[in-house]
């Protein structure tokens, strides 16, 4: 845990689950203590990414649907209502601490074409130079695949990549990645660190996110394999009290860290 209180420039992503109620409706005060906590980590000199999930849960709560719809249209009209929604908040609560926000929005065309990540990369710099807080997320009401990323979590790991991050931390709705389901069996034990994904760690990562959100553990593993081939190390913390990532960054051992 020692590597992540001299990084620098972090990637920071937040799930669904951790943004929003089960309504799909955000979770006002959750955010607002993730933006306090990450304006204060910028304060201390970090450059900091936030790859936010939400848009389709927050839309869909916004339409009173009752769960994530599954038909392409419906998601892409739910992430256009939803994105707005999230970007006006985020921009809000960030500006009362003096932040200044962007928006990218990413699509996998962005990443598989050289001239196009090369333009992504060359604003980020400029947005890290001027002390903005670049907010990510998949451009999902004009994607053509359902998932184009497979989710926000791959979509971390590309940008840290991208950004040449020093390390990416992942806020969900459990406590990191555990010998069993800990949902199921109450003595299931947190696993601190995984030095080498392998097939048991990928098999312990099977199972299904939140009834909002896309992902699970196996695409935050998944993310993980990808960020430490590229020499990242990778952090899975609970997001439910965002003021973990204080004792991350003070050095406490918290979550699961994947190693390089």
């Amino acid at each position: 845990m020692n590597a992540i209180t001299q990084a620098k420039r972090i990637v920071i992503k937040v799930g669904t689950s951790t943004l929003a109620h089960k309504t799909g409706m955000l979770n006002i005060r959750r955010i607002e203590s993730l933006v306090k906590t990450l304006a204060d980590l910028q304060n201390s000199g970090r450059e900091l990414v936030l790859v936010s999930s939400g848009a389709i849960g927050v839309g869909s709560g916004k339409l009173g649907l009752k769960e994530r719809p599954s038909d392409t249209p419906t998601k892409q009209a739910c992430a256009s209502i939803g994105q707005c929604e999230l970007m006006y908040v985020y921009d809000k609560l960030f500006s009362e601490y003096n932040h200044c926000v962007s928006q990218i929005l990413m699509t996998r065309y962005t990443t598989d074409t050289p001239n196009c990540a090369q333009n992504v990369v060359n604003t980020f710099e400029r947005l890290f130079s001027l002390g903005v807080i670049p907010i990510v997320n998949e451009n999902d009401s004009v994607s053509v695949e359902e998932i184009e990323f497979g989710d926000n979590d791959t979509l971390s790991a590309l940008v840290a990549k991208l950004t040449n991050a020093e390390a990416l931390v992942i806020l969900t709705d459990i406590d990191g990645l555990y010998d069993d389901d800990p949902r199921k069996n109450p003595d299931a034990k947190l696993i601190p660190v995984v030095e080498k994904i392998d097939a048991r760690i990928e098999a312990l990562a099977q199972g299904k996110g939140s009834t909002l959100g896309t992902g699970g553990m196996i695409t935050k593993v998944n993310a993980a394999q990808m960020a430490t081939k590229a020499g990242i190390p990778v952090y899975i913390l609970n997001g439910a009290d965002p003021k973990i990532l204080y004792r991350l960054f003070d050095g406490e051992t918290v979550g699961t860290v994947f190693t390089v």
